[in-house]
């Protein structure tokens, strides 16, 4: 399940940390969240032979919270910042003030950004960690499908950017775009299917683990490839 569910939020932040096309990333969030809502109970019949339904109202919440709530917000701050910009068009320090607030609060967001998603993946491991550490074995046996998946996986995605020519910012948003999986969506469908399974919950939340540190030596990876391979 994890690895059939395209991340819809995360891979935005390290998207942004490769220097991709963020845009073009943000742009395909709402298709992913949908297409893997529509899938999973597909694939849960597929594979493992157990039928199970989706509460939708997680999907009108996932959508409100990721999607709508944010983009209001920015609009609103966007909104406050350009109006008060306009307002001191005439004076000079005002106006300087108003550009270095603005660009103060941006700087924070990006540099911290790392770190609110840490903060995130804590709460979410948090109320399993008895069980973490009573059961450290299952971290070893996801290891090995977890590195499969993501080096076939990285590997697919560069050859697919040099058949298509496509530019580095493109080529780093396609890359994180198949790495990184939806935890949280796959977490709640496993909570569903398969009740009173603890090791197949704790399956899905030891991958936060994984993830974070490898999408983030990947980000560092295509910084280099951007600086070794599109030097011009």
């Amino acid at each position: 399940m994890l690895m059939v569910t395209p991340c819809t939020d995360w891979y935005l932040i390290f998207t942004d940390i490769a220097k991709g096309n963020l845009p073009l990333s943000a742009s395909i969030l709402p298709l992913n969240l949908i297409l893997q809502l529509t899938l999973l109970p597909v694939y849960l019949l597929l594979f493992l032979g157990v039928s199970g339904s989706f509460d939708f109202g997680i999907l009108i919440e996932s959508i409100l919270f990721i999607v709508v709530l944010p983009f209001l917000l920015v609009r609103f701050f966007r909104y406050i910042l350009s109006r008060n910009k306009t307002n001191n068009n005439d004076n000079y320090n005002n106006y300087n003030n108003s550009e270095n607030l603005r660009t103060k609060i941006f700087n924070f967001f990006s540099s911290t950004q790392i770190i609110f998603l840490a903060l995130a993946i804590f709460c979410m491991f948090a109320s399993q960690g008895n069980i973490l550490l009573n059961n450290l074995w299952v971290l070893l046996i996801l290891l090995i499908p977890m590195a499969l998946f993501f080096i076939i996986n990285f590997i697919i995605g560069k050859f697919i950017s040099k058949s298509f020519n496509l530019n580095y910012e493109d080529s780093a948003s396609l890359s994180l775009t198949i790495l990184a999986r939806n935890s949280p969506i796959a977490l709640a469908i496993a909570v569903t299917a398969f009740l009173n399974q603890a090791l197949v919950v704790l399956a899905l939340v030891i991958s936060l683990l994984i993830e974070l540190p490898v999408l983030a030596i990947i980000s560092q990876i295509l910084l280099w490839i951007r600086k070794k391979e599109y030097k011009n």
